[in-house]
């Protein structure tokens, strides 16, 4: 991961050598280097090291600063979002899908539609039912499946 210049993020060589970490500039730049750690991990399959980087970013700056990170992935995953509620989210079978499954793609919904208050609500929803670790895990998986079919 390389962050350039203008404060974005891209993944060097076999990914894709377009910015990667789009409408998050205004972030703390610890933010989007916690995010590169979590893609990191992520891309190396490392399961641990993903739930480690965000176990840190929890002691450094709460629950607030996990959501920075999470919100980085979305934006990865999507790119540019459209005009708020432009967006609609398409996923046959959402209400089949585990719960950690069913927060990913609402949660990337809510950064497609620039809806912040939704997607906060997402991650508290999450973190008090005890399941934001994994919803964080599988977003972090998504992102990197996202990255990857781009790439082909």
């Amino acid at each position: 991961m390389v962050t350039e210049s203008n404060g974005r993020t891209r993944v060097d060589g076999c990914l894709t050598d377009r910015p990667t970490v789009r409408c998050v500039t205004d972030l703390p730049q610890q933010t989007l280097d916690d995010a590169n750690l979590v893609l990191r991990s992520a891309l190396a399959g490392d399961g641990d090291g993903v739930v480690g980087t965000f176990d840190a970013v929890v002691d450094r700056s709460g629950l607030a600063g996990a959501y920075g990170v999470a919100w980085c992935l979305a934006a990865t995953m999507v790119g540019e979002p459209g005009p708020p509620g432009s967006c609609a989210l398409d996923f046959p079978g959402i209400d089949e899908a585990g719960y950690d499954t069913r927060w990913v793609a609402r949660f990337v919904s809510a950064y497609a539609n620039r809806d912040v208050d939704t997607g906060e609500a997402l991650f508290g929803a999450a973190a008090a039912d005890g399941l934001l670790p994994d919803c964080l895990l599988t977003l972090a998986g998504s992102t990197v499946a996202t990255l990857r079919s781009r790439s082909t």
